[in-house]
């Protein structure tokens, strides 16, 4: 049975909860922790599962489902997938053969003996002319020098100056001899070359029309239904999100805003089963299981929102017929900036956990709209830097031009100084215990293009982060207190350092992006120290949590 049963008295709640913005509920919770009895508890890799508790002919009961594929079997079985591309002799499967095919004739070229042959060729006529030409070049300067110093001495002859000229000439026409000789050999062996790899480029652009039609089929064939019973497939479904996004992207070919694997993470699947076959969603949650992986944070039984990049406008479609109970972590409640310190070219605020810095979607008030508001006469570029919507603290804002300069000239040379305090939530024990007093971190970031505004840990691509902490307190009920002194200021960076397990490997409380939601996130910018823009006097200011 793909509807497993949940035995016991539960409130039934009114509407579902949202997928985006979540705390598992009790209902949620008891689905889950009966579907983790039936996974492997030692997996090679980690994967995300999903779970939808549902109402069916009376009965409370939950769906489960997973991300992507899975090799091996588990006695609760899944929902199935939204379409099934992978039979073995289906259209997917078989022209996914002719460019492997392709891929195999491109890797047989470049393993080629030839084409490798023909390059360490080009390599050795490139060096071998090169020294020629160097030696020819040489004995050229050290004539000219004799020939300087021949010329410098006088009582030259006609016959002797004519002598020196000839020689000059001889000898800059052999080094135009040795070009050219090695020229031909180049243009020879590279001719060859530029054989072997217009072919392979020609395979590279036949393999790439194929991707491109099989991609755009297989977007064709994933259908999504709502609660109304409405239909539409993934290219519908992102051309809608993108026109309401930005009415820019009008005219971008909708297939490059169509993430890899969209339609086949946990949460389609099972609003696909549910609305397909009659069952009313009550509750959902997500959670990973099994070893983290390198670069995205994901903890084994934490619970994780959905994703904004593949699953974000297909929710968004499926949900669109659906009562949504109310989860946002930040209240409408009035939210004040406090002013720490006002002139004529600065001002410093306090600005307060769920405040936006700049103005965002909707008119919720930002540091920037109130200051705008507050201080008419600022004129010029005001935001020097910014803090996340959930993080509290100091911030500095030019009220002109040159002072703008000025402070953005400072962060660059990294001369301003701040110092963040948070609460940590570590793992495990062990990442509780040998968690070290102090040190550095230094992990390069870059941005989860397929789930922004999360960030990755990226070796290759990514741009440098470090930060320095110290540890406050380690608290009886497995919490830190911990100060940080970030060197540098990418996105997100306090909060990846702190959760990913090449980090602290415990991160903030409440963080509900990299860790587990709580009533907000503990992370307080409460030290800022600079030099003052027009009187270069040295600032600092403190405002505790």
């Amino acid at each position: 049975m793909i509807f497993h049963l949940l035995h016991g008295n539960y409130d039934v709640p009114q509407g579902m909860n949202n997928p985006f913005d979540y705390a598992p509920d009790e209902l949620a919770l008891a689905a889950v922790n009966d579907l983790q009895k039936q996974l492997p508890t030692e997996p090679s890799e980690g994967k995300m599962y999903g779970v939808l508790v549902a109402e069916h002919n009376g009965q409370i009961g939950y769906l489960a489902a997973y991300s992507g594929q899975i090799t091996f079997n588990v006695q609760r079985p899944f929902v199935p997938a939204v379409f099934d591309y992978l039979q073995p002799d289906g259209y997917f499967k078989t022209h996914e053969a002719e460019i492997s095919d392709i891929n195999k004739q491109i890797a047989e070229l470049k393993k080629a003996e030839k084409y490798q042959q023909l390059k360490e060729e080009i390599k050795k006529i490139e060096a071998a002319r090169k020294a020629k030409i160097d030696i020819a070049k040489k004995y050229l300067k050290e004539a000219k020098e004799k020939r300087d110093k021949r010329r410098a001495e006088g009582n030259i002859s006609e016959e002797e100056s004519e002598a020196m000229t000839r020689e000059s000439q001889f000898m800059k026409a052999e080094v135009q001899r040795i070009k050219k000789a090695y020229n031909n050999k180049l243009e020879l062996a590279t001719q060859a070359l530029e054989d072997y790899e217009e072919r392979i480029v020609k395979l590279k652009l036949q393999r790439k029309s194929k991707s491109d039609a099989l991609q755009k089929w297989l977007f064709q064939q994933f259908y999504f239904l709502n609660a109304k019973g409405e239909s539409r497939n993934l290219v519908d479904i992102f051309k809608t999100y993108w026109k309401e996004e930005n009415s820019l992207l009008r005219n971008v070919d909708v297939r490059s805003a169509i993430p890899s694997g969209a339609g086949e993470c946990c949460e389609p699947k099972l609003l696909q089963y549910a609305f397909a076959n009659g069952y009313k969603p009550l509750s959902m949650a997500m959670f990973w299981w099994g070893p983290s992986p390198k670069t995205e944070v994901r903890h084994h039984k934490h619970f994780y929102p959905a994703c904004n990049g593949k699953c974000k406008p297909i929710l968004r479609w499926m949900l669109s017929a659906t009562t949504l109970r109310d989860n946002a972590v930040i209240s409408n409640k009035q939210l004040s900036l406090e002013t720490i310190y006002d002139d004529a070219d600065i001002v410093v605020v306090n600005k307060p956990s769920g405040m936006l810095s700049v103005p965002g979607k909707g008119n919720r008030p930002s540091v920037l709209s109130i200051i705008k508001s507050t201080h008419p006469e600022a004129t010029g570029p005001m935001m020097v830097h910014r803090l996340d919507m959930a993080t509290s603290g100091l911030i500095v804002v030019a009220k002109n031009e040159a002072a703008y300069i000025n402070l953005q000239k400072q962060f660059a040379e990294h001369s301003i100084r701040k110092r963040y305090k948070a609460i940590l939530c570590p793992i495990d024990n062990k990442a509780y215990h040998n968690m070290p007093a102090s040190g550095t971190i230094s992990l390069p970031l870059a941005p989860d293009q397929s789930d922004r505004p999360r960030q990755k840990v990226d070796y290759e691509q990514g741009k440098t982060a470090i930060t320095e902490y110290k540890v406050i307190k380690k608290r009886e009920n497995g919490e830190v207190e911990i100060e940080f002194y970030p060197l540098t200021g990418r996105t997100h960076q306090l909060r990846v350092h702190s959760a990913h397990p090449d980090g602290l490997n415990a991160p903030i409380k409440g963080d509900t992006l990299y860790g587990t939601k709580a009533d907000r996130l503990y992370l307080h910018a409460e030290y800022l120290e600079f030099t003052h823009p027009r009187t270069k006097k040295r600032l600092t200011f403190n405002v505790e949590c």
